[in-house]
Parts: structure tokens; C-alpha cells; sequence
């Protein structure tokens, strides 16, 4: 479902991402990891037609990112990491304007607001201004436009960004839920304990280039670690964060006034 053959993306004289080469099949949740400046962003924005690459391809739902852009769009919910709302708007009127954008029936695109509405606990606030609404409640609202059409492909950058723990747990199960009928779910994340638990295959990625590909527990397995933070940390050289930030205390407790 998604197909990636040598994708490198430049910005002047810096390589954000460095001939990735990638598949991911059907029904699959892959987790897509990376330290901040690492490309994971810059991928995704490029596999959803937002950034064109500059060299190699891309090919989602078997079509090409640069010549089918619009057949991908169809096809494919984004969730990006800062998601961007037109929060003079109620949900239901963005919702709304979502479900035209991909020519879905009023009829449904009704039907479907309020199947997300009271799956995310928003009813209530439906037709109150965005304007008003917590971070939490605006990513509840940026997840049902990503899902509103019913996507093959769903991009998710920091999904769980601004949701209570419960709302957290609603998101994660209905995600594997979404796989397991067939979606195609490529997860981008800090939070490494979700990932281990939620991701069946995981991709790091360091500096524009994939470092490992395969499930947690090889991964595991071949670094010698007993966690994926373990794991991240050994792949992206950031072992001696523990040391770091040991030292760096005793600088601050040792500054006091006295």
C-alpha cells in the first residue's frame, strides 16, 4: 500500500531524507521513528503530496505520489503533528467542508459527524466554535476529518497529542481495530511505549536514513536491549542521555545561592 523506492528530499545543501527505501503492506500498523530533525515529517508530507520530492519515487495505494496526486489524496487520512483548523468554524461545518472536499452525500457526511461525535464525546459541542475548544477536543476533530471518508491509508504524526488518557486508549484501539479490517496505518511518534505496545513493525530512521526495520522484538534481539527506548536510544546514539542529564542536574542543584 505504500511503496517507497530511493526517496531523498533536499533542502539547499541539507539532506532531510536520504534514498529511503520502504514497503509497507496492507493491514499494517508501522510505527516510523526518528530524534527530532531525523526526516520522519519531511516523509510524510512528501507521501501525502504536500512536499515533491527531489529524487527517487513514491507510490501510495499504487499510485504515484508526483504524477497521481489527486488519486492518492482520495485514498489516504492525514493526522498531521500541528493540526491546523479553521476554528471560526463548528465541527459540524468543518466536518462538513471536509466530507464536499471528497464529494461524499450530505446525507452521509451527517451520518458519519455524528457516528465521530459521539464515539469522541463532542455532541454537545458540535456546533460551538473551535475557537472555544480545548487542545484535546481540536484533535478529536482533526482525527474525524482524517478518518471522515473512510481512508485505505491513514497518516498519523503525533496523533495523541492534547488527549486525556482515556481518549488516548479510545485512539489506540481504534487503530488496531482499523488494521485488523484492513487499513494501512503509518505511525509517527515520540511516545515509544505506545509504539512498542500498538505498532506491529517499527522503522527508525536517523539523519534521513533507515538505521533498522523490523518488529520490536527483533529489533530488541538485535541491539541487546529490553525496550524500544532502549533500542532508539542505541540505533540514534543517544545512550548517554541517562549521564547527560545526570551531570546537567548537579549543575543546576550546584548553581543555587547560598
Amino acid at each position: 500500500m505504500i511503496e517507497l523506492q530511493g526517496l531523498t528530499k533536499t533542502f539547499d545543501d541539507k539532506t532531510a531524507v536520504d534514498h529511503v527505501t520502504l514497503a509497507i503492506p496492507a493491514g499494517q500498523i508501522c510505527g516510523y521513528l526518528g530524534p527530532n530533525g531525523a526526516g520522519k515529517t519531511t516523509t510524510v508530507k512528501m507521501l501525502t503530496g504536500m512536499l515533491t520530492p527531489t529524487a527517487g519515487t513514491a507510490s501510495v495505494a499504487g499510485f504515484d505520489v508526483q504524477n497521481d496526486e489527486l488519486e492518492v489524496k482520495k485514498r489516504i487520512g492525514y493526522v498531521p503533528e500541528s493540526g491546523a483548523l479553521y476554528e471560526s468554524l463548528t465541527p459540524f461545518e468543518y466536518l462538513q467542508f471536509v466530507g464536499r472536499l471528497y464529494n461524499m452525500d450530505d446525507d452521509i457526511i451527517g451520518e458519519r459527524i455524528e457516528e465521530f461525535c459521539s464515539f469522541f464525546g463532542l455532541k454537545e459541542n458540535v456546533d460551538k466554535r473551535m475557537s472555544e475548544f480545548s487542545k484535546g477536543m481540536k484533535q478529536k476533530v482533526v482525527i474525524s476529518a482524517a478518518l471522515l471518508h473512510n481512508p485505505d491509508i491513514i497518516f498519523m504524526d503525533e496523533p495523541l497529542n492534547g488527549l486525556d488518557a482515556n481518549s488516548a486508549l479510545m485512539i489506540k484501539k481504534l487503530i488496531q481495530n482499523l488494521a485488523a479490517e484492513g487499513k494501512t496505518v503509518f505511525y509517527c511518534s515520540h511516545i515509544l511505549d505506545v509504539v512498542e505496545n500498538l505498532c506491529e513493525r517499527v522503522v527508525i530512521i536517523n539523519e534521513g536514513t533507515i538505521v533498522a526495520d523490523g518488529s520490536v522484538d527483533e529489533l530488541k534481539n538485535m541491539t541487546e536491549r529490553s525496550s524500544l527506548e532502549g533500542v532508539f536510544s542505541r540505533l540514534t546514539h543517544a545512550e548517554d542521555a541517562g549521564e547527560l542529564a545526570a551531570a546537567f542536574s548537579k549543575t543546576i542543584t550546584g548553581s543555587k545561592g547560598g
